[in-house]
């Protein structure tokens, strides 16, 4: 496709522009990983008191698992009205339903108090939670890449990337900090609520800075060619989802390919690990907590530096570098943490987190790239979300429920590389996508432009 056409925006309103999607994809993963957490810590005695241990804990990550069943919703509806509306106005949205969920989670009472009800209102809570965040991360990095600097989109789309980190890093500080300095019975009592109430200050936070930014330009630009093409009578456009999957539905299965390691072995290495080490491994949850802390901060670190690595290389290459390397990590992993020392943990969490931010990073441009304009939010949000479905939300369930069956980390192993085997085989089908134009208005255009330009000057009319 033609080289990159847009002039690159000025660095003081990209830095904006990055800041607003990653404070709000920051806000979004806190919540999430929240959860995550803490259904592997308190949930399964606060909500399911009468199962076995294991059984509960099974249990609560079923809860967990059904927010990404609301996540290929929340793709569907974000995306159509991302796609038709705007970037912007959807961010602000998926916050408040985000922020709002959590923070209701922080008042619920446990099933020491209203019985059955407690797991169902939790579900509720679960899924609307699951439904914002669906919607989010599309309109994040897009926000980003539609904004950003062709040359260096990996890198800048890469930002808002790392509010999972920023997010999974943030929520188990605080879960740190406060087993840390509260008794285990004072913290099953209260204690866990207060990470949830704390969400409603960083919404506050996030739809501030969300709110100073402008829409997208390449969306504008898009937006003003269908007007036009309406007032000239032209024919309709076709619904995002409908042109999605007639123009790039092999992309979506691309992207849904793409996410299976990297979806899979990011659930592993941060929420099932707590559930790992403290049975298996006899580990302390603090000592399991700090490990998940220092390693999301080095995971937050080299994220950009596989983005920027992206745009020198391209995104294929890289995205390939962190599927084989969580591959191969995968037995390595399990035997550091069975070696039941802080130092392996730690090297066993860090490594898989590098090898997994070699594919989270260029994701964002990647799945941009693959998409025209105005089905781009639908898009990238369908094929990213709709893999969650298989992919990360019954990751912690599947690895609990394989070490319950089996007693060994073994299949579990091999599980995390059954999925790489499956996202090398999407890489491989895929296209390099880092010199494509985002400013494409319609699906194939490029591609249109160079068969054009190779036909017979009279058979184009010249």
């Amino acid at each position: 496709m033609a080289a990159p056409a847009t002039a690159p925006p000025p660095p003081s309103n990209l830095r904006r522009i990055v800041a607003a999607s990653l404070v709000g994809t920051t806000v979004e993963w806190y919540d999430f990983f929240l959860y995550g957490s803490a259904a592997a810590l308190v949930f399964n005695k606060l909500f399911f008191p009468e199962s076995d241990p294991l059984v509960g804990t099974l249990l609560s990550f079923l809860t967990y698992a059904v927010g990404f069943a609301a996540r290929p919703i929340g793709a569907l509806v974000f995306g159509h009205y991302g796609d038709r509306l705007g970037r912007k106005k959807l961010l602000v949205l998926s916050l408040l339903m985000m922020g709002g969920a959590t923070f209701a989670i922080g008042l619920m009472p446990t099933h020491a108090t209203i019985g059955s009800a407690a797991p169902v209102l939790l579900t509720v809570l679960r899924l609307v939670q699951g439904f914002a965040l669906g919607g989010e991360w599309g309109g994040a990095v897009l926000l980003v890449s539609e904004h950003g600097d062709a040359k260096r989109r990996g890198f800048w789309a890469s930002w808002p990337q790392t509010g999972a980190p920023a997010g999974q890093l943030l929520a188990t500080g605080v879960l740190s900090a406060l087993t840390a300095l509260m008794s285990d019975s004072a913290f099953g009592a209260w204690g866990w609520r207060i990470p949830f109430l704390l969400s409603g200050v960083l919404v506050i936070l996030g739809l501030w800075i969300r709110l100073s930014v402008d829409e997208s330009p390449v969306f504008k630009a898009a937006l003003a060619q269908a007007e036009q093409r309406k007032a000239a009578a032209a024919p309709a456009e076709k619904m995002p989802l409908v042109a999605v999957l007639r123009h790039h539905w092999r992309d979506v299965l691309i992207a849904m390919g793409a996410r299976m390691a990297e979806n899979i072995s990011y659930y592993v290495i941060t929420a099932f690990i707590l559930v790992y080490a403290t049975t298996s491994a006899d580990l302390s949850k603090q000592t399991a907590l700090n490990a998940v802390l220092i390693a999301s901060a080095v995971h937050f670190a080299v994220i950009p530096l596989w983005g920027a690595l992206s745009d020198r290389v391209g995104r294929r290459p890289v995205y390939l570098v962190g599927a084989i390397g969580v591959a191969l990590w995968m037995f390595p992993f399990f035997a550091l943490i069975d070696s039941r020392s802080f130092g392996g943990l730690l090297l066993a969490v860090t490594v898989g987190l590098i090898f997994h931010g070699a594919m989270y990073a260029p994701q964002a441009a990647f799945f941009a790239e693959m998409f025209a304009t105005r089905m781009r939010y639908s898009g990238a949000s369908i094929g990213a979300q709709f893999s969650s479905v298989a992919a990360g939300a019954p990751a912690p369930l599947i690895a609990t429920a394989l070490l319950a069956d089996f007693g060994s980390s073994t299949p579990i192993s091999l599980y995390v590389i059954a999925a790489a085997l499956v996202t090398v085989l999407a890489i491989l089908c895929a296209k390099e996508t880092r010199s494509r134009d985002l400013t494409d208005m319609e699906p194939d255009a490029g591609r249109q432009a160079a068969d054009t330009a190779a036909l017979p000057a009279d058979a184009r009319g010249v």
